[in-house]
């Protein structure tokens, strides 16, 4: 059985994180842009490609093949000294890892809370939908209860409503429209301006608590902060009909053994800082019912041009699961305020300013925000969307911010973790818990209180002795079963791509050289979750998120085989480039068990056995670099609040376009908060009725939209319905589509599907004597799969879906080329599972088609006999995996498979026998053929590598 959680930890740990929409300068918040990282705005690079077919119509010019550095190592990172020892260990991690993941398939034993009455109901009131049709106004009337649209007058005035206010039409349009002659007559509608829908909306609407505005004062300045009631933000959460089924009250903890010594973290319920804090409530106060709250910030450019700025914080609750707080069409966010954006450019000290700024910051924060210090304590009566009311506790549980936020909320100083006290010159050092504990918060809670007291020299002196910068009265101060430090949460986005991984591509281009590192990203073959750089990506600037997730699933290739300066062995920087991007992988699990959370920890430590290479190659003197320590961080942090995608940036990045940069667009750009907050005030109103309408066609059902994930059902396979080119030729099948053998592989499929008894001899001797009447067919060029989740659990993520291409050269609508594409596929032989590679094979898809239904007949003439699949793809074979993956790098090698004559083998098989698209990266060698292009290097290349990158499903699968 686990260590109970209620006993305290010696050194309690958890995290820490930033995305494009950032616009800090170094005189917000007083430090200077970590080497290496790259701008983080919501800019795309004008070089960016658009990851359609298109992107394979390549520039003539690239700078000359250089020549090899006299000083480059020539050693082959196969035959490093090291390799016996790694690929040893590499072959008992992938048993370890295949053992780890098998966990997620079965259905985890539970430990529901028992203690006191946690999670107690009060008493039960009426469902939250019935209270809005009463406050609907006139629902006293009869015609309320048979006008499902009230209060509009009937369905089209409802639907025109709500497209004048989802839709963006400005309000001078949608009147303009509606006094045209005729129209609001023939529609019937009860408002013929904006004006008087407007109306109609803010006074016979119920919605979410309103914005007020109120002036903060900062060193004898005052600023305009709008906002709304905290708490009241918290119960319209909570409170959501819609959400009423999926509410999670009460803490657990999940195992995937009857044993109850493998524990599951997933949602924030699952973790160890609900349990523990449940625990004391219940000591304190029995019955209560915690809610944990989420609080994320983030500075967003509302123009292009003029530099205008908002500072939206939004608010969630961890009783939602984490699917619906990442998706902003389930509305599991709300916009809790904007802060002040001034820059206070009239204190011309620069030292004066930041403090300011921070002082500034924190107390709008804390008066937004101080509605919690009794709540949590004595808690609130709230009721859930099924009216079962609760004595709620709000707690602060978790920031969720990007790095520079992170300095500002805990008032540490630039360059040094947020969580913990590792000094900056040791940030490098690998993560030992036992010595980077988190700040001690007592202490700096006792230097906080003498605030007032101190004069501003000795009370700057006592914040600096315990590592904090001089802040007067943080928000967080008084803040309940809050520990700050704690609370900092885990951001893939800024810490990991805008962080880590675009570190490590400077660090590869400065090693390997851009012409080089340029030409193997043009030279990559195309596959559904590949986007292609025709242009390299060297020169990109301005580079997102979401770009650097792309390039991360290439990087390993642009590494493997190139030599290196200074006689430094490429396999130390192979291994440290994969080993990261273990990590980066693993950490995006959506759900970890402790054996999982080992591995995370082991691609670490591996890393850090080989990060010296950097150094060694002279692109670094040390690498102290606050993003790559709070990785070390990860592994608690999991254990306390569940997996990172509970508080990954890029979901309030998302939040930005609907609740900032939308809302300034409907303004008129002058006295722009009133407006915005209007607009979106409106706007909340009727996506709330239209859920509401909604329940009332729908007969009043008690469920939500959302399900858990393990009810999430879909085809494997998807055919279109039609195919993409009717009756073409054989002769032209192997002359546009590469399929030189079709009518020998499809005659010896059919002698083998209608005689299953046959041996392969004999199948090869009828197949060269029968004849069979086909001399064209209908063919496809798309093969599209809904891939159940990687980890067996079930996901909606978007990564899931895949595709395959498998088109002839042809001409776009633009009158330019587009090559040939014949992606390569990962095929079941038949005894393939899961996860591993073991029953599987690459192949590459040269053509998917079905068979005449009068050859069918002709073939198959009795009714009784099986007929052939109805979609059916000719390929050709690479050759099997080989029992471990290379050393180093960890991928696995295949070629073509050739017969004794040279040729290709191809067979034809069933579409359903298809896992997924595969990626194979080329073997390049030290320096890239530049003859080969990425539609041709299928063809060129003699050797490939399985590249296990492209995705998390892929990832789980080829291993």
């Amino acid at each position: 059985m686990e260590v109970d959680d209620d006993v305290p930890s010696p050194t309690p740990q958890p995290f820490t994180g930033d995305y494009y929409g950032t616009d800090y300068t170094d005189d917000d918040f007083g430090w200077e842009e970590e080497p290496g990282s790259g701008s983080e705005t919501d800019a795309r690079s004008e070089d960016s490609e658009d990851g359609g077919d298109d992107e394979l119509i390549e520039d003539n010019w690239e700078p000359p093949c250089p020549s090899p550095s006299p000083s480059a190592s020539t050693i082959d990172p196969n035959t490093d000294s090291d390799n016996d020892r790694h690929d040893a260990s590499a072959a008992a991690s992938a048993e370890t890892r295949k053992a780890a993941e098998s966990r997620f398939e079965v259905r985890p034993v539970i430990q529901h809370f028992t203690r006191g009455r946690a999670g107690e109901i009060i008493r039960q009131d009426t469902d939250n939908y019935e209270l809005y049709r009463q406050k609907l106004a006139g629902s006293a009337a009869q015609t309320n209860r048979v006008n499902i649209w009230a209060p509009f007058a009937s369905e089209i005035d409802w639907k025109v409503a709500r497209w004048a206010k989802l839709r963006g039409p400005s309000s001078t349009a949608l009147t303009e429209l509606l006094n045209i002659d005729g129209v609001g007559e023939k529609l019937g509608l009860s408002f013929r301006t904006s004006r008087e829908l407007n109306k109609i909306i803010d006074d016979e609407i119920p919605g979410r608590p309103r914005f007020h505005r109120e002036e903060v004062v900062v060193a004898g300045e005052a600023f305009d902060v709008y906002f709304r009631d905290v708490l009241e933000c918290i119960k319209s959460l909570y409170g959501d009909p819609e959400f009423a089924p999926i509410l999670a009250f009460k803490p657990e903890r999940h195992y995937s053994d009857e044993d109850q010594t493998v524990r599951l973290f997933h949602e924030m319920n699952t973790g160890k800082w609900w349990w523990k804090t449940q625990s004391i409530l219940e000591k304190e106060k029995p019955g209560a019912t915690i809610v944990p709250v989420i609080i994320s910030s983030d500075k967003t450019q509302l123009t292009l041009f003029r530099n205008k700025t908002a500072y939206p914080v939004y608010l969630t609750i961890g009783n939602l699961p984490k699917e619906i707080r990442r998706k902003p069409s389930h509305r599991g966010q709300i916009l809790l305020g904007y802060l002040p954006t001034s820059r206070l450019e009239h204190i011309t000290n620069k030292a004066s300013r930041r403090r300011t700024l921070a002082n500034l910051f924190h107390a709008c924060m804390g008066r937004i925000l101080a509605p919690l210090e009794s709540a949590g304590v004595d808690g609130v009566a709230m009721a859930s969307g099924d009216g079962a009311i609760r004595r709620a506790h709000p707690i602060f549980a978790a920031f969720v911010g990007d790095y520079p936020e992170q300095l500002l909320v805990t008032g540490i100083k630039n360059g040094e973790c947020p969580k913990c006290c590792a000094p900056h010159d040791h940030l490098q050092d690998q993560f030992d818990p036992t010595e980077c504990a988190l700040r001690d918060l007592d202490k700096i809670l006792d230097v906080l209180d003498m605030a007032d007291t101190l004069g501003y020299s000795a009370y700057a002196q006592a914040c600096s002795d315990v590592g904090i910068k001089p802040i007067f009265h943080p928000f967080w101060e008084n803040l309940p079963y809050t520990n700050i430090f704690q609370s900092i949460t885990p951001d893939i986005l800024h810490q990991i791509y805008q962080g880590i991984i675009t570190h490590l591509i400077s660090w590869v281009t400065a090693a390997v050289g851009a012409a080089e590192i340029d030409a193997r990203c043009r030279r990559l073959p195309p596959n559904h979750h590949i986007r292609l750089f025709m242009k390299g990506i060297t020169s990109l600037s301005r580079v997102t998120g979401q770009e650097h997730r792309q390039m991360a699933s290439f990087l390993l290739a642009l590494v493997i085989d190139v030599p290196l300066p200074r006689n430094v062995s490429s396999g130390k920087l192979v291994r440290a480039v994969r080993a990261m991007l273990d990590f980066v992988y693993l950490a995006q699990y959506p759900m970890h068990t402790t054996e999982t959370l080992v591995l995370l920890q082991q691609a670490l430590d591996r890393f850090h056995a080989d990060k010296d290479v950097f150094v060694d190659l002279g692109i670094r003197t040390a690498l102290n670099l606050p993003k790559l320590h709070s990785l070390g961080h990860y592994l608690l942090s999991i254990e306390f609040f569940g997996t990172p995608d509970n508080f990954n940036t890029e979901y309030s990045e998302r939040l930005h376009i609907d609740l900032a940069k939308d809302a300034y667009r409907a303004t008129n750009h002058k006295d722009e908060y009133p407006q915005m907050t209007m607009w979106l005030e409106r706007k909340e109103k009727i996506l709330r009725h239209e859920k509401f309408i909604h329940w009332r066609l729908a007969g009043h059902p008690r469920s939500a939209e959302w399900r858990p994930p393990d009810s999430v059902h879909r085809l494997h396979l998807k055919m279109a319905r039609r195919p993409s080119a009717r009756g073409v030729p054989l002769e032209v099948i192997r002359e546009q589509y590469g399929a030189t053998y079709i009518r020998d592989a499809l005659a010896r499929y059919l002698v083998g599907f209608g005689n299953p008894d046959l041996t392969n001899q004999e199948i090869e001797d009828r197949a060269f004597t029968e004849l069979f009447p086909l001399d064209k067919l209908s063919v496809y060029h798309r093969i599209k799969f809904w891939n159940e989740d990687a980890l067996g659990r079930g996901d909606s993520a978007p990564d899931t879906f895949d595709a395959v291409h498998v088109q002839p050269a042809r001409m776009n609508n633009r009158d330019q080329r587009v090559p040939e594409r014949f992606d390569t596929v990962l095929v079941n032989e038949g005894t393939g599972q899961h996860s591993g590679v073991k029953g599987y094979r690459i192949a590459q898809v040269r053509l998917v088609f079905t068979l005449p239904q009068q050859t069918i007949r002709f073939l198959f003439p009795s009714p009784t006999s099986a007929k052939p699949p109805t979609h059916l793809a000719y390929v050709e074979w690479f050759t099997p995996f080989r029992a471990r993956p290379e050393p180093n790098h960890l991928l696995y090698r295949v070629s073509r498979s050739l017969d004794s004559e040279g040729s290709r083998i191809a067979s034809i098989i069933p579409v359903s026998s298809i896992r997924r698209s595969a990626h194979l990266f080329p073997k390049f060698g030290p320096v890239v053929p530049r003859e080969w292009t990425s539609y041709t290097v299928l063809d060129k290349c003699p050797t490939f590598f399985v590249n296990c990158f492209p995705d998390r499903h892929t990832y789980v699968t080829v291993y």
